[in-house]
């Protein structure tokens, strides 16, 4: 109905808070009446006017108001225009035709804020989800309820089954599962345990053992450290933070806006315009002329233009926030539509972020079994997180328990940066990387063993190799292993318009190279610092808009210089939420798709919206010009606006795996190298 510029007055103050609904049904009720006392009642003179008069009153006493507010601060917008409209009709004796305006104006107006009212009701309810009160633990044991508002960072909060949850803290008793929908939109309950020695100290923790405010807990009980209070927790946060994206608008939003600020006062220039060629060129009475020239005050007024932009994205974000997907407002959102290429950041975004056993490979087929068993009671003694890949992969590899035991390891030493040695069953063992054996061997490595080094190197990975007894046993490979859903991910990127998929990584290029040509991306960049991904994005921007998808921390540099940032598992880390343009609250990467197109979507409603709303004015205004009377032309333009924001309402039921509708590509499957 009019800009979101405008500092709307709502009706809170009076009859609560459909206070401008009520008004808008009062203003209808006393239209309905005044046109039954002129036409089907045999009613005094007087009647009709006075029922049309208090249509003016209750049809017109928001639209006053809001056009008062504008016009103090220098705007001519929309509510002004349809006041000076209806006055002006009621000036030459028109009172049913400016009731009639008001009264639909008014109801539009009313619904237009219901229906708007419904993408941010969406997310204003999680404002209500976490309780107000909680179960405080103390030092000797006793419990005691106390405001959330009053719990310290600290504290040790009780959380009962099927309870929700008080704070943002760390689970240090107990276990259970919770529903953490309500903050990531994941739909699955989430296993939680204590951790043993939890502190406050910011230190990241794993999501098997964190929790937030106003999640829901399952059958089991947990005592909870707070770590945030509850002014700070994730849910206030989130909650604050889409609060404030209805501010932030969209480019297509601050065009309008610019645009409005010359439409408007060269509508009223063009209603003058008319008002004095009809009265000078025509001839005609001032009459006949002012009412036309308010006919087409109406038509030529911007309402369904003004609304286009804000409903549709009011709307995509609030969805998008149902979803897990917290976009910072229309500007990102939009942005996101139209961007061209993509760069993901690798460890703990395309990847897992730990290393797996992918490859082992004997000198002798026959001695595979010997391989496994020694590299595993050796690593068995080491803390290096290579080792514990070790340990936990090949663990299940075992025919039988007794197998790991048989297995007598002494004189256990770590070579820093290099491997391990030991005694196993009394024969001497080295496991360790070709520095290590470059330094043992004076002729060097056996040529089939230099091969496999050399051919898992060319893959990405990093190679052990293991020697007993003076026998070159083999050599296992380990890998920052790419996620499953990674590749299929990338496929649908591409299948909505993505024409660049990148990755920039720190690690050596090689690893980047392996990663890259397993999930088909178009090129890998290696080897780089946080500050080296800048100059990368900025190749990448130059030629469409640019995505970063990473963490948000050491990633911070090239997010901040991408069209959009976006980051991954932002549940978890306030930093990626200050950080990022679009954050997905969960770790998984299957959200980007969806993020993708429903900006894509949103934008598509946008385009629609606005041409809908040009056309309706483009046929309008002639049509007054020639003759069509101020009722029909009202109906028309209020209708119009209606639509409008009933389609871009439609963004609230934009469901996950919209974006696969219409994808006839093959998604190539997932070679798992895991042993």
């Amino acid at each position: 109905m009019k800009s979101t510029a405008n500092t709307h007055v709502h009706g809170h103050s009076i009859l609560g808070e459909r206070g401008e609904l009520i008004f808008a049904l009062a203003a209808g009720v006393t239209y309905a009446a005044g046109m039954a006392a002129e036409y089907l009642l045999s009613a005094p003179p007087w009647a009709p006017l006075v029922l049309f008069a208090a249509t003016f009153f209750f049809g017109g006493f928001f639209t006053m108001r809001t056009a008062i507010a504008t016009v103090l601060r220098g705007r001519f917008e929309v509510d002004f225009l349809m006041l000076v409209a209806a006055v002006g009709a009621a000036a030459v004796g028109k009172w049913a035709e400016g009731s009639v305006l008001l009264f639909l104006f008014s109801l539009g107006h009313a619904l237009e804020e219901y229906v708007m009212g419904r993408a941010k009701r969406s997310i204003e309810a999680l404002a209500e989800l976490a309780p107000s009160a909680a179960v405080v633990r103390g030092g000797d044991g006793a419990v005691r309820e106390v405001d959330v508002a009053d719990l310290a960072v600290g504290d040790v909060v009780v959380v009962l089954p099927n309870s929700r949850l008080a704070a943002d803290g760390v689970v240090v008793a107990g276990a259970s599962s919770v529903d953490e929908s309500s903050v990531t939109g994941e739909s699955i309950p989430v296993e939680k345990s204590a951790l043993i020695g939890a502190t406050v100290d910011g230190a990241p923790v794993h999501e098997a053992h964190r929790v937030f405010a106003g999640t829901v807990n399952g059958s089991g009980v947990m005592d909870v450290l707070v770590t945030s209070r509850a002014a700070d927790s994730m849910l206030a946060r989130v909650i604050t933070m889409v609060r404030e994206a209805d501010t932030q608008k969209s480019p297509t939003q601050r065009f309008i806006d610019r645009f409005q600020l010359f439409y408007v006062p060269a509508v009223l220039a063009a209603v003058f315009g008319v008002l004095v060629v009809g009265m000078v060129a025509l001839t005609e009475p001032f009459a006949d002329s002012f009412y036309r020239a308010m006919v087409v005050l109406v038509a030529a007024s911007p309402c369904a233009l003004a609304i286009a932009t804000p409903s549709a994205v009011l709307a995509g974000v609030a969805r998008a926030a149902q979803a897990g997907v917290l976009a910072k407002g229309g500007g990102p959102l939009e942005t996101l539509g139209r961007v061209r290429s993509v760069a993901f950041d690798k460890t703990g975004t395309l990847t897992w972020g730990l290393p797996r056993v992918t490859d082992i490979v004997a000198a002798d087929p026959a001695s595979r079994a010997e391989l496994i068993a020694t590299v595993h009671a050796v690593e068995s003694y080491s803390d290096h997180p290579l080792a514990t890949a070790i340990t936990r992969d090949l663990t299940p590899l075992f025919p039988g328990a007794g197998t790991m035991s048989a297995r007598r390891v002494t004189e256990v030493n770590s070579v820093t940066g290099r491997g391990i040695t030991a005694s196993v069953d009394g024969h001497p063992t080295e496991v360790g990387n070709l520095t290590m054996f470059g330094e043992l061997e004076a002729d060097g490595l056996p040529a089939h063993i230099a091969g496999i080094v050399d051919d898992l190197h060319a893959r990405g990975r990093t190679t052990m190799i293991v020697r007993h007894a003076g026998t070159y046993l083999g050599v296992v490979g380990v890998m920052d292993t790419p996620r499953a859903e990674a590749a299929p991910v990338i496929a649908r990127l591409r299948a909505l318009g993505i024409e660049d998929v990148v990755l920039i990584s720190g690690d050596h290029q090689r690893v980047a190279d392996a990663v890259a040509a397993d999930m088909g991306l178009d090129a890998a960049h290696g080897g780089l610092l946080p500050e080296d991904k800048v100059p990368v994005i900025g190749r990448l921007g130059g030629r469409s808009g640019t995505a970063m998808v990473g963490d948000g921390v050491n990633d911070a540099p090239a997010m901040v210089n991408s069209s959009v940032g976006i980051a991954m598992g932002a549940s978890g880390s306030a930093v990626a939420l200050e950080t990022a343009d679009v954050a997905l609250m969960v770790d998984d990467i299957g959200r980007l798709p969806f993020a993708v197109a429903l900006s894509r979507r949103t934008a598509r409603i946008i385009r629609q919206n606005l041409t809908f709303a040009l056309l309706i004015v483009a046929a309008l205004v002639p049509a007054t010009l020639i003759g069509l009377p101020i009722g029909p032309a009202v109906f028309i333009h209020e209708g119009s606006t209606l639509l409008v924001v009933a389609n871009a309402l439609r963004l609230l039921r934009f469901r996950r795996g919209a974006e696969h509708e219409g994808i006839d590509h093959e998604v190539r499957p997932v070679r798992d190298q895991r042993t």
